[in-house]
């Protein structure tokens, strides 16, 4: 019988792709991008999310430290886009990583579902995130009521997948793997932690993208969990 719920936070309840797409629009037009020949905003931030999930999923791995993610996926999208790497912007990463946290939106149904769950279940965030942006969206979104603990990778030591972060997690928990369940939207880190330290995982799939066939479960929309629940 489940007892406790972990929920991944980036992409799974706050919503990464719209926050991060209000942001960089507002720094596009802060930095007048267009004067250094970006004259797109949304190829600006197309080349941006592609260069950020490969980076956040080598540091998902360990491959990279979380200085190198922060230094590369900007200046990679700018030198990509053809600007000269002196010319590149370097206090750009910094507004952003001051302003994104700062982005209110959550996926459809949060507040509801959590609240239901939370009637029923004990609810835990364990998130990859930086801890200092981490904490923020908690703070700002009013999501802290709504989970009992808040694991965060930093602090750990180790991100997901690492079984070592579901045992920390669990152990602060009080919970048996039996009791537990994850839900994220992240197939490695997520989905193939949680399965690989033997607890149910549920896979969070706005897109729709195809599901790998070692998905038990997936959703499409926070809603449905609800009915699964």
């Amino acid at each position: 019988m489940k007892k406790h719920i972990f929920f991944d936070l980036d992409h799974t309840i706050w919503d990464f792709d719209k926050n991060a797409e209000e942001t960089l629009t507002e720094l596009y037009g802060r930095y007048c991008l267009d004067q250094y020949g970006l004259n797109s905003c949304t190829d600006f931030i197309k080349t941006y999310t592609h260069n950020n999930q490969l980076l956040w999923s080598a540091y998902h791995l360990g491959q990279i430290t979380k200085e190198t993610l922060r230094s590369e996926r900007f200046y990679k999208t700018f030198v990509e886009l053809g600007i000269a790497p002196e010319l590149v912007p370097h206090e750009f990463e910094a507004d952003y990583v001051r302003l994104s946290p700062t982005k209110k939106h959550l996926f459809d149904g949060s507040f509801d579902v959590l609240g239901y769950l939370q009637d029923k279940y004990t609810l835990h965030i364990i998130s990859n995130g930086f801890k200092e942006t981490t904490l923020m969206k908690m703070d700002l979104c009013q999501l802290n009521p709504y989970f009992t603990n808040v694991v965060i990778s930093e602090d750990v030591g180790v991100n997901k997948p690492d079984p070592a972060i579901f045992e920390h997690a669990l152990s602060l928990a009080g919970a048996t793997k039996e009791e537990s369940i994850m839900i994220g939207d992240s197939l490695e880190a997520d989905i193939k932690g949680a399965q690989s330290y033997g607890i149910d995982a549920i896979f969070f799939n706005p897109m729709k993208l195809e599901k790998p066939a070692y998905v038990n479960k997936q959703i499409h929309h926070l809603e449905e969990l609800i009915q699964l629940f």
